[in-house]
């Protein structure tokens, strides 16, 4: 069974102590190339470096997560715009809205969310998207510029049947966490991934966080890491009524086209 976890914040502080063992215990589960998620200007400079140290394994994103569009600027887009284009940066993201936290003003937000957009399309690079508690302005916005990008994934999926009706009508691929694992909030994504296509569903950890609920043992330090998307992948599995090895399978392969890692390869 060979995985690919598309969104795995890396450059956290929490692995700065022990990340080749995290590679390590993530190449043992099957987990053999990871996306490292560029969540702002800083974040994505480092997702590249640790790219460029892990060749083959490693990839990254570049991009400015709606929690810091209050910090966008023109050097900030024109800094994007240089790390998009290098060879290990396989989307821009990740960029979106979020109107559940608005540490940033929605207003803002937008603005910053559409120059990404921009990027995008400009350099014809797929987007890497979030979005909670934002969906109409999110849709409507996307909708605008989404026949002029090559691909858009919406990256840790926990939103409604209706919202995922509509981005798969919009072509976009659906990221799926350890959120779906959470018996508190992720039951109703057990039905609704029996309605993803096989050539739409991408499977993520967004590590460090969402440590799946139903692992055991559960570890002492709460820190999830991409060795967990093989439970992830399982999980899906089940709910899907196949086996896990065609989860993996399909998935990977998504993820493989998606991302251009079989040319970059």
């Amino acid at each position: 069974m060979q995985l690919l976890d598309i969104g795995a914040n890396l450059t956290h502080e929490s692995f700065h102590p022990d990340l080749d063992a995290v590679l390590r215990r993530a190449q043992a589960h099957g987990v053999g190339r990871m996306v490292v998620t560029g969540a702002s200007r800083d974040g994505s400079g480092h997702a590249l470096a640790l790219a460029r140290a892990h060749p083959g394994t490693l990839y990254a994103t570049a991009g400015v997560h709606p929690h810091h569009a209050v910090d966008y600027d023109d050097a900030t887009d024109a800094a994007l715009r240089e790390l998009a284009v290098q060879p290990q940066v396989r989307a821009v993201g990740e960029t979106g809205l979020d109107y559940h936290r608005n540490y940033s003003p929605r207003e803002v937000q937008l603005a910053v969310f559409e120059r990404q957009l921009r990027i995008a399309a400009d350099l014809h690079k797929p987007l890497f998207l979030h979005q909670r508690d934002a969906h109409a302005d999110f849709v409507a916005l996307l909708r605008r510029y989404r026949d002029r990008v090559p691909g858009a994934v919406v990256h840790c999926f926990t939103d409604t049947g209706e919202a995922l009706r509509d981005y798969l009508a919009l072509d976009c691929h659906i990221g799926i966490t350890g959120w779906i694992c959470d018996e508190r909030r992720g039951t109703h994504l057990r039905e609704l991934v029996r309605g993803i296509p096989a050539n739409r569903l991408m499977l993520e950890t967004d590590a460090p966080y969402l440590l799946p609920r139903t692992v055991r043992p559960q570890p002492s330090h709460r820190r999830n890491e991409p060795m967990y998307l093989k439970h992830i992948c399982e999980e899906v599995a089940r709910d899907r009524g196949e086996s896990a090895e065609v989860t993996a399978a399909n998935s990977t392969a998504t993820a493989m086209a998606f991302f251009g890692l079989a040319e970059a390869a």
